[in-house]
């Protein structure tokens, strides 16, 4: 399987990370709103620094359990928005998961929507995917109306299933299938 990169749109650029976006990287995943409805907490420096290495890395997006993130920023001025990532959920069925993290001050311009559309072509159009879900905290209403902005489904209400943070969370399941990217796309 193969894709290309960076990725450009009438405003944003879609590229690998690279070792100098440390800093924007601490500033995203060491901030607690953003952290908020995400599986992981806070993170340190060191933490930081470690993921940092694993979207430095190379990923063929070939085998279960791969990530691709990729770095979002503006165009014109290269400031870093956030983050959008495919993860290769089964190869043999042809499935992925949209994930995407942006900085606060970014929300409300359509970055999120304009890079996450990018990344649902590269999965089913380059990498041939049936099928992309999208899984989020059910009290992160922005990202719904994301979601449904974008053309995926929901498909499942998981009630108090996820321990998160102290505390029992609802969970909901978006997706999209090939054919309806297709009829989106006509």
């Amino acid at each position: 399987m193969s894709y290309s990169l960076p990725i450009e749109t009438d405003r944003l650029t879609l590229r690998r990370y690279v070792e100098n976006d440390y800093d924007d990287l601490l500033k995203l995943q060491s901030n607690p709103d953003v952290t908020r409805f995400l599986l992981y907490d806070v993170r340190t420096p060191e933490q930081v620094k470690e993921a940092l290495t694993g979207r430095l890395a190379d990923v063929p997006m070939d085998s279960d359990g791969q990530a691709l993130t990729v770095a979002v920023v503006l165009r014109d001025t290269g400031q870093h928005l956030g983050e959008v990532t495919l993860f290769m959920n089964n190869v043999e069925h042809r499935t992925g998961e949209l994930g995407y993290v942006f900085h606060p001050e970014s929300h409300g311009h359509g970055y999120a929507a304009e890079a996450s559309v990018e990344l649902l072509r590269l999965g089913f159009e380059e990498l041939g995917l049936h099928r992309i879900i999208a899984r989020l905290d059910a009290r992160n209403t922005g990202s719904v109306k994301l979601l449904e902005r974008l053309g995926l489904r929901q498909e499942a209400h998981f009630v108090l299933n996820e321990y998160l943070k102290g505390e029992w969370t609802d969970e909901l399941v978006f997706a999209m299938l090939y054919s309806e990217w297709e009829l989106r796309n006509s």
